[in-house]
């Protein structure tokens, strides 16, 4: 009798053990997230096991392991990728109201499936020197053939242009969006290769006058410890796209709680962590975001680029108009 109540009150133990735990998916880079995870552990007592990865084959991993994957939050850089993870079954709704109340409408799922964290905006940087920010108001003005063999622009492969374009697809139609995607291509000065730094590099480098870019990778160069990044960043000019009519497109990093997890509660409480004010300040300070949070000001350093409208897209449509970006992009010749 004895020996079955101690072997009850092992079991016990453990399980309180593996519930004060937590497991992470993520595909942020460590460095952009682990210090606001070690400062959750720190604060509430619940380990956090943290696996980082490239967005895709962290979704297909999650997808694959189904019911048994340890997986309790899923990180993802991009809302396109959130969507597919939620129209995949591998998230689940979950009611919080520290999250609802902290997040607005358009930067979550309006089915409760995930949350963003952090936003930033994809902007147009130029060359001072041979641009006048008078002669560019929006993402549409890149089609005009006056800009031809002058812009630079990552692959179609990357998601954040994928984003972009499902954005202009929600605001104008296919059609249009096509004929954008078919100037814009018409008009780069080299064929697309390399990330966002890249493209700012080209333009402080004279080998093309504009380029299209996250916020947060600028703020990185600009204000981080590599010399020759910040020396490029600082011989170009940002630009907010739209401020006449819908406003600069914005995309998020976000997380939700998948459908296996084991350690739910921990996940969400986590989940809040990340939207409490300090956390969102981390962010901007550390990172170059700015706070998805409600009434959060953004870092100085983000504030000296002054304010702007961003675009009140839900950005399901992001996920939702993701494949007929791709078809668009592959039409027009944007590889």
């Amino acid at each position: 009798m004895l020996k079955k109540f101690v072997a009850g009150l092992l079991l016990l133990c453990s399980a309180q053990v593996l519930a004060n735990e937590v497991n992470v998916y993520s595909a942020r880079e460590e460095q952009l997230i682990k210090p606001l995870l070690d400062a959750f552990s720190q604060d509430t007592g619940i380990k956090v096991n943290l696996v980082t990865g490239d967005d895709d084959p962290l979704l297909e991993r999650l997808k694959r392991e189904g019911a048994n994957s340890p997986a309790d939050v899923l990180i993802m850089a991009d809302a396109g990728r959130l969507y597919r993870a939620a129209a995949a079954g591998s998230l689940q709704a979950i009611h919080s109201a520290t999250l609802e109340q902290a997040i607005p409408a358009n930067l979550r799922d309006p089915g409760k499936q995930w949350f963003g964290l952090t936003s930033r905006a994809r902007v147009l940087f130029y060359n001072p020197a041979t641009v006048q920010a008078a002669e560019l108001s929006s993402y549409e003005d890149l089609a005009d053939p006056k800009w031809r063999g002058r812009i630079c622009v990552r692959s179609s492969n990357s998601i954040y242009n994928q984003s972009l374009l499902a954005s202009i697809i929600a605001a104008h139609g296919a059609a249009q969006a096509e004929q954008w995607a078919q100037g814009l291509a018409a008009n780069l000065a080299r064929p697309p290769s390399g990330g966002d730094r890249d493209q700012i590099k080209a333009v402080a480098a004279g080998q093309c006058d504009i380029a299209i870019a996250n916020t947060y990778y600028y703020a990185q160069m600009l204000y981080g410890s590599d010399a020759s990044q910040k020396a490029a960043a600082s011989k170009v000019k940002l630009l907010f796209p739209n401020q006449r009519d819908r406003g600069t497109h914005i995309n998020i990093s976000g997380a939700g709680v998948t459908k296996s997890a084991k350690n739910r509660e921990n996940a969400i409480k986590l989940l809040e962590y990340m939207v409490l004010d300090d956390a969102q300040r981390w962010y901007s300070t550390t990172n170059g975001e700015y706070p998805a949070k409600r009434g959060i000001a953004a870092s100085p350093q983000l504030q000296s680029w002054g304010n702007f409208k961003s675009d009140a897209l839900n950005l399901v449509a992001l996920g939702k108009n993701n494949a007929q970006a791709v078809q668009i992009m592959d039409k027009a010749g944007w590889r």
